[in-house]
């Protein structure tokens, strides 16, 4: 048996082909019992069967395999569960015939409390509490639920019957055939799924509410959600609904289901899980309050709702053959989200807004240890590493860069064929780059290769010599280091408008290009703003020689750029001015050019950076930190006068949503009349939780305004803002809250703050949100972090989640030190 120890993939001499399981959670004792009869193809001669298992108790007799020619059942000799390696290993004392069997196991778990494998969640219902059991097999947890091939090639159709309390409600991957009540019991037994990865399995149980609707075609629809919640799941109906449709005609193929459930989790570790045929939320991302949820939450809810019905295409339909390949399910899946939502709310302008992805997705593929986008994946416990910025968001940059270069109805056209030819099979990536290629005629794979094999991306400079521009490319490293990267660039360009649009693919370290090869021989000339990058839809930076530098803070002062362009030209100057490949100074009077800004998505990203510098100026010259945030204030006092307080009667749904991150901004920087303004509407609200003095838009920078002025000795504001936390039953509005608990300048509240994080008022889900301390907090946040590190650990685990604990305590700490690399001439702008 030692040979099937620390293998990183199954054997493939079995294929299992279908799956019955039968399940009984038991919600008082947190412990389940179930069976699984798993059909198989024994393609090679053995005498072992080997699968998945993890956390499950598997006895000797338990265990039978039985020949479906013979009827023969053959017991096992030995049956062994290596936990490191998550393997079930089945001796059998004859060689079990080539051909077809059924492998039958009977075995318990424990419904845990991780937030993975089949866990429970708490919720409330009519003052009493109850436990729902929920299940989440992503990337590698099915194995905790039932023994089976826990890999994604490994595809197989699905029976579950389910032994459940009568008065609850129980959910899985297909609609209910058949319900049968015994008694405090009953037997609920679902349609034979399609062929699909184990991951992809979900099971819920507990009591809840639904709203439905169907699609033109005739899939059910429903949005299930806690009892008394219902109404809040009207908004994500509508939007699965309608994106359903889009799909159906985007893919050229129909939702291969015939329903459609979305169920909200009080207890998630991710934001959703795209199981076929039942998706599962966090409260946050699939409800929507009317009165008490924010426009930044209607958005969210509508994302995420897009994104995780992308992948029943794109992920469930044709699924990754292994996990190496992530990024086409998640990469794919943000990018086509923004279509989605496009398409369903052109006011939101959502495309520029997609620009924050790309950012994130650069700032992690600026370091040093970044990794590929393809990542060799050698064993389960290495997948988590890899559900980061840059599967997700780099995925999505490059995948939009792609469909930028080729047009957008080549790229559909080749997608909707690459959907058809692996349907209910697994592909690659080099399979998508085929279909594109053959779609386009362009070398594709060659292409892209550069940007998926490869960590980095390239910072492109350009520079004007006589009448010619020279372009170099190198690698951005974010610590001013130098990288051997390179890639195959799609350069894209304009010259004083966008009527003059250019585009060439930068293949070498380096080019020179003629105006006449651009603009022809007529031209006056280079006397004009140039832009690399048109729209930002290349995942590269960009550097200017200083004379197109001044002209490109001319051509933003008079708005003559798109904001896509605008935002680009920020988001590069202090990433180069970070790398130290930029002034400090060049930075702030760039800055500066955009005081009379009015799109969000570059205000947005303009505040980030604005609080980002002060912590580094605060740290360099901390005398002259008055001066830092006065320049800020200023910059950001147009916006804040344009907006007001008041929500505006038509606004559009971004102004909605810059409103509050002005605020917030200003209350940041201590801005008096704004703290004193949010101080008057936060009392307003605790004598009357309906006041129009408050709307969502606007609380998350009332409770920051209230949190800068609280202290270990002025208790009021933060008490009240705890109280207020305590008696919120919307989970949008209890991570606002908990997001601005630790706004306060005192340490010693910031601690106290900290310690709430971990207390039984708050789900474990959420405690990372209430990690955004302010620079006094930075030492105490790191103290507590490490003090509380093996209890962090015991809970949550090596996911995703704590890495998202390490990064935000760290990140504040971490901070390059700008004023020891780059001059800071600057001061006299302030």
């Amino acid at each position: 048996m030692d040979q099937f120890k620390g293998q990183p993939r199954l054997p493939k001499f079995v294929v299992p082909k279908r799956y019955d399981i039968r399940l009984k959670p038991d919600l008082v004792a947190h412990r389940f019992a179930g069976s699984v009869a798993v059909n198989l193809d024994i393609v090679a001669a053995t005498s072992f069967i080997v699968l998945n298992a993890a956390e499950l108790d598997v006895s000797n007799d338990a265990v039978s395999f039985t020949n479906q020619d013979s009827s023969k059942v053959i017991k096992p000799s030995r049956v062994e569960l290596f936990e490191n390696d998550e393997i079930l290993v089945l001796e059998f004392p004859e060689e079990l015939p080539i051909g077809f069997g059924v492998l039958s196991i009977r075995f318990e778990g424990i419904l845990n409390d991780r937030m993975k494998g089949f866990y429970r969640s708490t919720y409330e219902h009519n003052g009493e509490k109850k436990t729902m059991a929920v299940t989440q097999f992503e990337p590698a947890d099915a194995r905790r639920c039932f023994p089976c091939w826990d890999e994604p090639a490994c595809k197989a159709t699905f029976k579950i019957t389910l032994d459940v309390p009568s008065e609850l409600v129980a959910l899985s991957n297909m609609p209910i055939v058949e319900e049968i009540t015994d008694g405090d019991l009953k037997t609920v037994s679902y349609q034979e799924s399609p062929i699909m990865s184990t991951y992809l399995v979900a099971v819920v149980v507990g009591l809840f509410d639904y709203v439905e609707d169907h699609t033109s075609d005739g899939v059910k629809v429903r949005v299930y959600c806690q009892v008394g919640k219902a109404n809040q799941g009207k908004f994500a109906l509508d939007v699965a609904v309608k994106t359903l449709e889009l799909y159906k005609g985007y893919f050229a193929t129909p939702y291969s289901l015939p329903k459609l459930d979305m169920i909200a989790i009080p207890d998630f570790a991710a934001g959703a899980m795209e199981n076929y045929g039942l998706v599962t939320y966090r409260e946050t991302a699939l409800l929507y309050d009317d009165q008490h949820s924010a426009a930044a939450n209607k958005q969210r809810v509508a994302t995420v709702v897009a994104h995780e019905l992308a992948h029943q295409w794109f992920g469930n339909l044709v699924t990754m053959e292994w996990w190496t390949h992530l990024w086409l399910n998640e990469g794919f899946a943000t990018w086509v989200s923004y279509l989605a939502t496009d398409s369903c709310f052109p006011e939101w302008k959502i495309w520029s807004q997609f620009l924050h992805e790309s950012t994130e997705g650069l700032k992690l593929d600026g370091l040093a240890e970044s990794h590929p986008i393809e990542v060799e994946i050698n064993h389960a416990c290495e997948i988590d590493e890899i559900f980061d910025a840059i599967s997700y968001r780099k995925g999505a940059s490059v995948i939009r860069m792609l469909q930028s270069y080729l047009g957008a109805e080549c790229f559909q056209r080749s997608l909707a064929s690459y959907i058809k030819r692996h349907a209910c099979s697994n592909a690659k990536t080099e399979d998508l780059w085929a279909a594109l290629e053959e779609g386009s005629g362009e070398p594709v794979n060659k292409l892209m290769t550069s940007w998926t094999k490869q960590k980095g991306y390239p910072v492109v400079s350009v520079k004007i010599n006589d009448q010619k521009l020279e372009f170099n490319q190198s690698q951005f490293l974010s610590s001013g280091a130098q990288g051997e990267g390179h890639w195959i660039v799609p350069i894209t360009l304009c010259f004083g408008s966008y009527d003059v649009h250019k585009s060439f693919l930068l293949q070498s370290k380096s080019e020179t290009h003629d105006v006449k090869d651009f603009l022809g021989s007529t031209h006056k000339g280079l006397n004009c703003w140039i832009k690399l990058n048109v729209d930002q839809a290349g995942f590269y930076r960009v550097k200017y020689d200083e004379l197109l530098a001044a002209r490109l803070r001319y051509a933003v002062e008079k708005q003559l750029l798109s904001a896509s362009d605008r935002f680009g030209i920020l988001d590069d100057s202090f990433a180069l001015c970070m790398a130290c490949q930029e002034s400090l100074t060049s930075l702030i009077n760039l800055m500066g050019s955009y005081r009379e800004e009015v799109d969000y998505t570059v205000l947005s990203n303009l505040i980030t950076i604005s609080l980002k510098v002060q912590r580094i100026a605060a740290d360099a010259v901390p005398d002259l930190l008055e001066y830092f945030k006065q320049f800020f204030i200023n910059l950001f006092q147009y916006s804040a006068e344009r907006l007001g307080w008041e929500p505006k009667p038509g606004e559009s749904h971004v102004d909605a949503m810059l409103r509050g991150e002005i605020l917030t901004a200003l209350a940041m920087f201590g801005h008096d009349l704004t703290l004193d303004e949010a101080s008057k509407r936060f009392q307003a609200f605790l004598e009357n939780r309906n006041t129009p003095l408050l709307p969502p838009d606007i609380r998350k920078a009332a409770y920051v305004a209230v949190m800068q002025r609280a202290s270990k000795s002025n208790r009021s504001g933060y008490e009240s803002l705890l109280k207020v936390y305590k008696e919120a039953d919307l989970s949008q509005e209890k991570t606002r809250i908990l997001g601005s608990l630790a706004s306060s300048r005192d340490p010693d509240l910031i601690l106290e703050a900290l310690n709430f994080m971990l207390s039984s008022e708050v789900r474990s889900q959420d405690a990372v949100f209430g990690l955004a301390v302010t620079r006094e907090g930075r030492d105490v946040a790191w103290a507590w972090l490490k003090e509380n590190w093996e209890h962090l650990i015991k809970t949550y685990g090596s996911g995703f989640l704590i890495t998202r604990f390490v990064g935000a305590v760290v990140s504040p700490v971490c901070l390059m030190p700008l004023y020891m690399l780059c001059p800071i001439g600057f001061l006299s702008t302030l």
